[in-house]
Formats: C-alpha cells, sequence, structure tokens
C-alpha cells in the first residue's frame, strides 16, 4: 500500500479519490510517519463490510448453538454467581 503525506492528501484530495476510485489503488495517510487513515476502493470497503457480517453471523451462530447446550444463564444466576 502507498503512502501519502496528510498535508499531500489534503492539498491534493481530489487527486487522492481519483487514485482509489478509478485506479484501484489503496493510500496510507500518514503523518510524522504514522499512519492515520486510509483511502481505499469502495470495492475493498464491501469487503471488508461483508467478511465482518460474515463473521458477526458465525458468531451469532456460535452463540446460538452454545445457548442450546445449557450455556445460557437466567439474569438472577448470573447475579447470585456474582453475590448479589
Amino acid at each position: 500500500m502507498n503512502a501519502v503525506s496528510a498535508a499531500d492528501a489534503h492539498a491534493d484530495f481530489a487527486k487522492i479519490l481519483d487514485r482509489a476510485a478509478q485506479g484501484k489503488e489503496r493510500l496510507r495517510i500518514t503523518q510524522d510517519g504514522q499512519a492515520l487513515a486510509a483511502v481505499v476502493p469502495i470495492e475493498d470497503l464491501e469487503l471488508l463490510e461483508e467478511l465482518e457480517d460474515r463473521i458477526d453471523i458465525e458468531d451469532a451462530h456460535a452463540a446460538l448453538e452454545e445457548a442450546k447446550v445449557g450455556g445460557v444463564v437466567t439474569l438472577d444466576e448470573f447475579r447470585a454467581s456474582l453475590g448479589q
């Protein structure tokens, strides 16, 4: 991933957007050598969001399976386990 300073990105934001949108380039925005953010093609963002959704769904399925085998406690049982 190519790096662009925040100052350069600010000065030429339209060009940065074009590099990501048209050139499908991922650009890391840096300040004082530290990565602050990134400008990525929308397709990359959509893929990342899809992956996050899949992980969330897998986690939800795992939680449901755990609940089926007795991994669920009532609020009162939880409070009792804390001594309340």
